[in-house]
């Protein structure tokens, strides 16, 4: 499936201070995003940028928005990050031109876009001050006092913090941002390789503490899909041997002397196994019931059995999901 993704940053502004770390964020953004960890093709990545060639004003910001949206069917993402601000009408991100009383584009309209596009999925990540506010529709709030989401299915909103909270720079670098990049580079991956906007979002918010910045997470997704695809730790051949080791999910595989590689009684096809087994142990699939040394199991005898996510994954398998 088709995937593109505008990814904008905004360092200099002409009414508003200056920023530092947005369009370095936004370059690495496109640089994590345009290739899988294998360097195969992930999204079509349109940066713009501020310094650059064109103003981002909201005039030229909302063209890019059509033109990312318009009769697309694939999976989109929009990336942004500058200053963003909150208002009696709803939150804005604020362009180049932005002042404190006319600052930008409403989060608001961004939101409306991408529920009303065709796209099979769209991920929004925004890092700017007050970005929580993005996907909660100014006109509601007067009548929920919870704050709740208005997403159709597909759309996710990844926000650097709550609707009433700053988002912050450290050492020349936005927290958020710097995360989120981190979890994209296999932090936030899967035994499978496969890191979703969920795994990112709990990556960031695992290491963000209670007096930081809160990130937010708001989605209407019927299926996580990867956001990009990192080396997995198993492959999903190796996953599909799990009912050839264990009948079944419960079963004790018992090792012996003949599994390990240094044993003069080694046999080949048990060796290839033990290796098979180490694997999927280091994955955390796999657990000898007495310790956590194979080679201690098999020159006991020992059983090795499946852990919970082996269960999983061996339940996958014999569903067909794998």
């Amino acid at each position: 499936m088709p995937r593109r993704a505008l990814i904008v940053g905004i360092n200099n502004y002409e009414n508003v201070s200056t920023l530092n770390s947005c369009v370095a964020d936004a370059e690495a953004m496109v640089e994590v995003l345009s290739r899988h960890q294998d360097n195969s093709v992930n999204f079509d990545c349109r940066p713009f940028l501020a310094p650059g060639p064109e103003r981002i004003t909201r005039v030229a910001l909302r063209k890019l928005w059509r033109e990312l949206f318009h009769d697309f069917r694939g999976d989109v993402l929009f990336y942004f990050s500058g200053h963003g601000t909150q208002t009696e009408t709803g939150g804005y991100l604020v362009t180049q031109e932005g002042t404190p009383d006319d600052p930008g584009l409403a989060m608001d309209d961004l939101a409306k876009m991408a529920n009303d596009s065709s796209a099979s999925t769209v991920l929004i990540i925004l890092d700017c001050c007050f970005s929580g506010a993005a996907g909660n529709p100014a006109a509601l709030q007067a009548s929920f006092s919870d704050g709740r989401t208005v997403l159709r299915e597909g759309v996710t909103i990844l926000a650097a913090s709550r609707g009433t909270q700053a988002a912050l720079e450290t050492g020349g670098q936005s927290v958020f941002t710097s995360l989120v990049l981190g979890a994209l580079r296999g932090g936030a991956a899967d035994i499978r390789g496969k890191v979703s906007a969920a795994s990112i979002y709990g990556y960031a918010e695992s290491a963000l503490g209670s007096w930081q910045q809160r990130p937010l997470y708001k989605s209407h997704a019927a299926n996580l899909e990867p956001v990009r695809l990192c080396t997995p730790k198993v492959t999903d051949a190796e996953l599909r041997d799990l009912p050839k080791y264990f009948p079944h999910s419960d079963f004790r595989y018992q090792l012996d002397l003949t599994y390990e590689e240094t044993c003069g009684a080694a046999k080949p096809a048990h060796v290839a196994i033990f290796k098979a087994f180490k694997r999927l142990q280091l994955a955390g699939l796999l657990t000898p019931i007495y310790g956590d040394d194979l080679y201690w199991a098999a020159e006991r005898s020992f059983h090795v059995v499946l852990t919970e996510l082996g269960r999983f994954y061996w339940q996958l398998v014999r569903n067909g999901r794998i």
